[in-house]
């Protein structure tokens, strides 16, 4: 689900449907599928440890014994090799994004991951390059607020996943990581309401943007808003009242009241961009 990234410059740009366009973009998103599930392997294999002391963690392949550490070695380097490969065919410059996400995350599982914010906005990097890794293979020009609102919505996911893992180092006194010890409830709160808030502050921009009005040939975009701002509270409200800020992903998928806000705001620009 985190690389559908690479499909946001094709989406925004209406030709989604243009298969000269589409092939090369699938072909990137399954490169950082294998990119991706490489560096899980990395991560797992390093942290088989601490993961078995964790109540959920534990039940992973490699620190259940269900795998071999050297089998996670093994897959970590296929799939890295099979990324480099799919991500050559799409040229150079998606290679060099490719590569440039296989290093920084190989930076983070090994060390970048245990210093607190740095943490959080390397993830956040992460998916700003699988939107230009998308935008390049589809020779699409990405805008700077599709970059900007890329960075600050992960970023804001992120902070709200360390926030599950304060949670659990309170409950337990084991750190699930060693960042956490950067982080409690009330700085994390603090810091996911202003990201929210610049998140918001910077879609209304967007969409009252003269030259996005122009790209896309409305004036519409801004009824996008509300989808926005209800999927942005309701993710607050799972973190601070609810205390369910795990994997953004699992939110996605049990959370009734995200996908209708998720469905509803991808079904406005289809109806906007594709349906005019």
């Amino acid at each position: 689900m985190k690389n559908v990234f690479v499909l946001a410059p094709l989406f925004f740009t209406g030709r989604l449907l243009d298969w000269s366009l589409l092939l090369p973009t699938l072909v990137v998103f399954a490169a950082f599928c294998l990119a991706a599930s490489s560096i899980y392997c990395l991560n797992d294999v390093r942290d088989v440890a601490s993961d078995r002391q964790h109540p959920k963690k534990r039940l992973r392949p490699i620190a259940s014994g269900a795998l071999s550490v050297r089998t996670g070695y093994l897959v970590m380097i296929v799939c890295m090799a099979g990324a480099i490969l799919l991500s050559s065919f799409a040229g150079w410059l998606v290679l060099c994004v490719v590569s440039l996400y296989l290093i920084i995350n190989i930076s983070y599982c090994l060390r970048l991951k245990q210093v607190a914010i740095l943490d959080v906005m390397l993830i956040a990097l992460g998916f700003v390059l699988r939107v230009l890794a998308g935008g390049m293979a589809a020779d699409i020009w990405i805008s700077e607020w599709l970059v900007l609102m890329t960075f600050l919505l992960t970023l804001l996911l992120a902070l709200a996943k360390r926030n599950d893992d304060y949670r659990l180092f309170e409950k337990t006194g084991k750190r699930p990581r060693k960042s956490i010890t950067g982080y409690n409830h009330e700085f994390i709160n603090e810091v996911v309401s202003i990201v929210a808030a610049v998140t918001m502050v910077c879609y209304i921009m967007y969409a009252m943007s003269p030259d996005v009005i122009q790209r896309m040939g409305t004036r519409y975009v801004y009824l996008t808003c509300f989808w926005v701002l209800a999927g942005l509270l309701r993710y607050l409200q799972n973190m601070i009242v609810f205390g369910r800020s795990g994997s953004p992903t699992k939110a996605m998928v049990k959370d009734r009241f995200l996908q209708i806000c998720v469905f509803g705001w991808i079904a406005s620009f289809v109806v906007i961009i594709y349906l005019k």
